[in-house]
């Protein structure tokens, strides 16, 4: 296990900043980012002052180089407001940014990764398509030899960032899947690419002012070098990779956010009354807090051991998955016990509880589903038991 890039006594330092940030700026604002369906200007430039765009991206690339496990401490941070904020340089840290961090040629790496981690660039993260969601083996864009290039077709939805993407890391099909061999390879598509186009931004439940789109890549034309590695074997594996490293991200936001809803239904019971009584001195009320407080500190506990245990190279694959689904799954529940604490009130669309219940909704859908995750879970036990690990 290698030490962080970042000591102890200076992460506390970002970790500090960056509370502050969440806390005594965009929260404030969390109404005016809800219903302009933006993040203002003002905060996405103090956000790449604050290195935020390349807190996971190492150091030499011009990124703070958080491992995980401090990845996942500010993970809990950006939970506490708006997942809109995360979602604007989450997929540079992430999904994006770590295939190139991962499996990236050197020439690549040094190309794209300074201009994410300062936000010059922006990433989209390009593998859902209509019929192939969580599982990428399903994957029906094609990538086809063209001389020394490739030619890529096919369509892409519900793209994070797609509208504001300055490159896309597109996952396409090079070849039928074989035993041991998806097919999947990666390319380093940008936007102004001919053939590339971005839909209309979708219309979402929750989550206003992370956008979405389709990505339409009809007859898009790329040189050798926007093959991710050089090599096409590496595409399923950065997926997988980031996804897995992802998922542990998306658990801490989880925590985060059901923090921030706890929080919320405290201050409401302590000081609003029903019939004359304390609304915090009901019993059921109490119990609801208390199922609450439990999921949050079981969360967070998960999250952390997680992450270490990522970072060391034990399991990169069961408790990430295991993880992103305790802790996304907690997170509803939290944010549904919220809005019954408050009520007819919680119902309200200016009400921050009513936010967090459309917000945490997609958590359990994104980065793999609930269902995926059991799946990779059962199916990574039994093949433990069968190899006699």
């Amino acid at each position: 296990m290698s030490a962080p890039q970042v000591s102890e006594e200076d992460f506390e330092l970002i970790r500090g900043q960056v509370r502050d940030f969440v806390r005594s700026r965009v929260v404030p604002r969390e109404t005016e980012i809800m219903r302009t369906d933006r993040i203002p200007d003002d905060l996405r430039s103090a956000a790449a002052g604050m290195g935020l765009f390349g807190y996971a991206i190492p150091a030499r690339w011009g990124g703070l180089g958080l491992d995980l496990t401090q990845d996942v401490e500010l993970g809990m941070e950006f939970g506490y407001t708006t997942l809109s904020l995360r979602s604007m340089f989450g997929t540079n840290n992430g999904i994006a940014g770590q295939v190139l961090v991962g499996f990236g040629t050197d020439e690549q790496r040094e190309q794209w990764l300074g201009r994410l981690a300062t936000g010059e660039v922006v990433a989209s993260f390009a593998l859902t398509e209509p019929g192939a969601g969580s599982n990428p083996a399903g994957l029906r864009t094609r990538a086809t030899r063209d001389g020394d290039g490739w030619v890529l077709d096919g369509r892409k939805q519900f793209i994070t960032n797609a509208p504001i993407a300055d490159l896309f890391v597109v996952f396409a099909r090079t070849a039928p899947p074989r035993p041991g061999d998806p097919g999947i390879a990666v390319f380093l598509v940008p936007a102004d690419t001919p053939g590339l186009t971005v839909g209309p931004k979708d219309a979402k439940m929750g989550q206003e002012g992370a956008w979405t789109a389709d990505v339409v890549l009809d007859d898009v034309r790329v040189p050798a070098d926007a093959l991710v590695g050089g090599d096409e074997a590496a595409g399923y594996r950065a997926a997988m990779t980031s996804l897995a490293r992802g998922r542990v991200h998306i658990a801490a936001l989880a925590v985060g956010t059901a923090q921030r809803a706890l929080d919320e239904s405290v201050a409401y019971a302590a000081a609003n009354t029903q019939g004359g009584t304390r609304i915090g001195d009901f019993q059921l009320v109490q119990a609801m807090l208390a199922d609450q407080q439990t999921g949050v500190l079981a969360g967070r506990a998960m999250v952390r051991e997680t992450a270490r245990a990522y970072v060391s190279g034990e399991d990169r694959r069961i408790a990430p998955s295991a993880t992103k689904l305790f802790c996304t799954e907690m997170a509803g529940t939290v944010a549904d016990l919220a809005v019954q604490i408050h009520g007819g009130a919680g119902y309200l669309r200016d009400i921050p509880v009513e936010r967090i219940y459309r917000d945490v909704r997609l958590l359990r859908l994104y980065e793999g589903t609930s269902e995926i995750q059991r799946l990779i879970v059962g199916g990574g036990l039994i093949r433990q038991a069968l190899s006699g690990r």
